[in-house]
């Protein structure tokens, strides 16, 4: 061939030229006019979501040239920027996560063979790294296109959830559609933060309405609140998606990178106590409600509670706090909702809770005020005893420190199923308002005294007095003390201190178990 025929060679100026030029059209998403609209409708992009998460200069992309490999249809050669997703690594306050964040604008976000793919590799490579999965859902759903190889893509993700699960924290933000099987991964995965912009459900509101006549909006069934207050599966609710952000963030704070780690602690420089605010916490009328919030933010470190689910089970409170500089986490019983009674949703909420702090190296705090388990018929149909047992099970089975408090009332089978020093507390206090035992004084004093009360002329003047009888009997702590249920009985005011001295002890705590695949925690 003449050397004038021969094809030019591009020079190497002229490569990374092309190159810049490529990355600033996958950088574009969608399109300018997708990634307005995307704003407009009080959404940040994909890329905006990772900027914002990770600390300034620190994201490192990986496959942001993947692309799929359909021809059915009217995908034959179509350029998807990115494959729909934006995967890769980087930093949050010094610490490294790996992430994914689906991109609406390109066609919808929906998920094909490799778009499932990249997100695939996000997990193994968190996996070898020892460093937490964030996925950012902002998708229609699967590409209908790619048939059941999107169908496959999904089983992967879930299966590596699974994998991932109780080895690093994983976090699911929900930023704008999240419905069909799409719902999975993020309830597979540990903590659910939605916007308030977001939806998220199996079947929408036209499946329903023709399946089942009822009409129903978007909102009404897979919004935010719904999806916390209701069905107990979103874990925090957002204003927005720098809101989401923000608590993303914050929430990694309180976490190991991985189940080999312990949870970073801070410096602290603070007071540790006492807290002479604690000695009049609780109202000196035993059946009075009184909030728990009122006695965490007093406890923790410069009141800094980071509370989950915080609408779904009122009657647990759950969530991070710190003790002088160290994570740990807050399980505590609510006399301001239903008298802080446990039944199937906050034995739920609890269970859960525990088994991730258990599975991450978060010591747990308990602080208990509980009357008994629910009763009626709708628990006892709906399962309480399989459900309260979760709460039996997770704690007899965690090996993280177990420090137990008892403000006020522990009855019967609630006192046991809130880790009491029998199933498995390292430490174990109560105030002098503790009132440890097997049922309250009302329902005990008509047992213990019916014969006396039956047979006086003034029955409830009687009943008045053997109540009054057992309750300066038993409805104090130092029966438990006697017989070592609990270790010491404490001034409220004192009970800061009380709990860091016992991480101090506790920190370095070892249990052995016996050799299993796992236990049968009852579902």
């Amino acid at each position: 061939m003449a050397e004038s025929q021969a094809p030019k060679m591009m020079t190497m100026a002229e490569r990374i030229a092309d190159l810049r030029k490529r990355k600033e059209k996958t950088a574009l998403g969608g399109g300018k006019e997708r990634l307005d609209k995307q704003r407009k409708g009080g959404k940040l992009t994909a890329r905006e979501r990772i900027e914002l998460m990770l600390d300034p200069g620190s994201f490192q992309e990986m496959y942001g040239f993947a692309q799929h490999r359909c021809t059915n249809f009217d995908m034959t050669g179509k350029d998807l920027p990115a494959d729909g997703v934006v995967t890769g690594a980087g930093y949050v306050r010094g610490r490294l996560i790996h992430l994914a964040a689906q991109d609406f604008t390109v066609s919808g976000g929906a998920v094909g063979e490799v778009h499932a793919d990249k997100i695939v590799a996000m997990g193994q490579s968190a996996l070898k790294t020892g460093s937490p999965l964030v996925i950012i859902n902002d998708s229609g759903g699967a590409r209908i296109q790619e048939g059941i190889d999107a169908l496959g893509g999904y089983g992967r993700i879930f299966y590596h959830n699974t994998l991932l699960s109780g080895v690093v924290p994983q976090i699911s933000l929900i930023c704008g559609p999240c419905a069909g099987g799409a719902a999975y991964s993020p309830a597979l995965m540990d903590f659910i933060i939605q916007t308030r912009q977001a939806q998220m459900f199996i079947t929408g509101p036209q499946v329903i309405k023709q399946v089942t006549g009822e009409e129903v909006s978007a909102d009404q069934l897979g919004g935010p609140e719904a999806q916390m207050t209701y069905s107990g599966v979103v874990h925090f609710v957002a204003e927005d998606d720098q809101d989401a952000v923000r608590i993303c963030q914050k929430l990694l704070s309180f976490m190991p990178s991985n189940n080999m780690e312990d949870a970073p602690r801070i410096p602290f420089e603070g007071e540790v106590g006492p807290v002479e605010a604690l000695n009049s916490v609780l109202p000196d009328n035993p059946r009075a409600g009184y909030d728990v919030h009122d006695v965490i933010s007093k406890l923790v470190d410069h009141g800094d509670f980071l509370e989950v689910q915080t609408t779904f089970a009122e009657n647990m409170v759950v969530g991070f706090a710190r003790l002088a500089g160290r994570s740990v986490g807050i399980i505590a019983n609510n006399p301001a909702h239903k008298a802080g009674v446990l039944d199937i949703d906050s034995s739920d909420k609890a269970a859960r809770f525990i088994r991730f702090c258990n599975a991450f190296n978060i010591p747990l705090v308990n602080l208990v005020d509980v009357p008994g388990f629910m009763p009626g018929v709708e628990q006892e149909y709906g399962g309480i005893i399989r459900h309260g047992a979760k709460l039996l099970f997770v704690y007899s089975a965690s090996t993280v420190p177990k420090i137990t408090v008892i403000l006020r009332k522990a009855y019967g089978g609630a006192y046991l199923a809130m880790c009491c020093k029998d199933l498995g507390a390292d430490r174990c206090a109560a105030w002098p308002s503790a009132e440890i035992a097997v049922m309250g004084p009302e329902g005990a004093a008509e047992i213990i005294f019916r014969k006396e009360i039956d047979g006086a002329t003034d029955k409830n003047a009687k009943r008045q007095e053997m109540i009054q009888i057992y309750r300066e009997a038993f409805m104090n702590p130092y029966v438990a003390g006697s017989r070592r249920f609990v270790d010491d009985i404490i001034e409220p005011a004192d009970t800061r201190r009380y709990l860091i001295g016992a991480l101090e002890t506790l920190i370095a705590k070892r249990e052995l178990r016996p050799a299993k695949k796992h236990g049968l925690i009852p579902l």
